[in-house]
C-alpha cells in the first residue's frame, strides 16, 4: 500500500471535515454543550466531525477498524483489524468552546501496531500535518524538522494539565516548576496532538503529558518521528501510543527532560 498517497488523501478530507468546524464556530452555543466526565466536554461538533470523518475513512479504506473517542462505531477499544484509524475529531474542545484558536483534527493509520499515516490539522492556522511511515512528514507540503537545539536551558517545553484526575497533581507542580527555572518556558496550548505536531516543526523542543488516550497522540507520534525526533514513555518502556503517558522531544534532549520529569515523578 502507498502510505503517502494514503496520507494526502487524508489530509484532503481532514481539511474539508475541518471546513465544518470552521463555520460551527461562528455560531456555536455554549449551551449546546455537554459533560461526558468532570470537565471532560462534547459538543454535537465533536459527534459530527466524527461522523463525516468515519463516513470518508470508510470509502478510503473500506477493511478497517476504528478507534474513535466519540464511540461513532462503537467502543473506542482496540480493534482486531488488519488496518485500524485511530480519530479524534476535536482535540481542544474546551479551546473551542471557549472560542480560543487552537483545536485540531487528528487521524492516523495503524497497521497492526504499527502507525503508518497520520494528519493534525490545526483548523484556525489551516496549517495541515501530515506524515507516511518512510516518506517524512510535512506542514502545508512544506518538509519537516524537529529542531536542533541541543541544550535544555535553550529549549521551549510543552504539557497538558490535568482535567479530571489530580492524583499526581503535586508530581506535575514539581515537575513545571523544574521546567521553568531550566528552560525558556513551559507552554500549555490545549491540544496535544497540535502539541506533538508544533514538536515535530521545531516550534518546541518537548512535550510531554500523562494519562492521554490513543487518539490524542497517534497522529503526533508518527509526526515526530517522521521529523526525526523522538517519542517513549518517560516511566517505563513501552509503547507511548497506548501506555497513556507520553514524552516526545527532539531527540537531542530526549534523555535531560526525560531525568527531570523522572527527579519528581516516579
Amino acid at each position: 500500500m502507498d502510505y503517502s498517497q494514503l496520507s494526502l488523501s487524508l489530509a484532503t478530507l481532514c481539511r474539508h471535515t475541518g471546513e465544518f468546524i470552521r463555520r460551527e464556530a461562528q455560531t456555536f452555543d455554549r449551551s449546546k454543550v455537554e459533560n461526558k466526565g468532570l470537565h471532560d466536554l462534547v459538543s454535537y461538533v465533536d459527534q459530527e466531525t466524527e461522523r463525516r470523518l468515519v463516513l470518508g475513512l470508510r470509502e478510503l479504506l473500506p477493511e478497517a477498524g476504528f478507534i474513535t473517542e466519540e464511540g461513532t462505531t462503537g467502543p473506542a477499544t482496540e480493534t482486531a483489524a488488519e488496518f485500524t484509524w485511530i480519530i479524534d475529531p476535536l482535540d481542544g474542545t474546551t479551546n473551542f468552546v471557549h472560542g480560543l484558536p487552537c483545536y485540531s483534527i487528528s487521524v492516523a493509520l495503524l497497521h497492526e501496531k504499527e502507525l503508518v499515516a497520520g494528519v493534525v490539522y490545526e483548523v484556525n492556522q489551516d496549517e495541515c500535518f501530515r506524515a507516511a511511515r518512510g516518506a517524512g512528514a510535512f506542514c502545508n507540503e512544506q518538509p519537516l524538522r524537529v529542531s536542533e537545539v541541543s541544550e535544555l536551558g535553550q529549549s521551549l517545553v510543552a504539557t497538558g494539565f490535568p482535567y479530571h484526575n489530580f492524583d499526581q497533581l503535586d508530581k506535575y507542580l514539581a515537575v513545571l516548576g523544574a521546567f521553568m527555572r531550566q528552560t525558556h518556558g513551559v507552554r500549555r496550548v490545549g491540544s496535544a496532538a497540535v502539541d506533538l505536531a508544533w514538536v515535530a516543526a521545531g516550534r518546541f523542543e518537548s512535550f510531554f503529558e500523562f494519562n492521554l488516550n490513543s487518539y490524542d497522540v497517534a497522529a503526533g507520534i508518527l509526526l515526530i518521528r517522521e521529523a526525526g525526533g523522538q517519542v517513549t514513555q518517560w516511566l517505563e518502556e513501552g509503547d507511548p501510543l497506548f501506555g497513556r503517558q507520553v514524552l516526545a522531544s527532539n531527540g537531542h534532549l530526549h534523555e535531560a527532560i526525560r531525568n527531570v520529569i523522572r527527579e519528581f515523578w516516579t
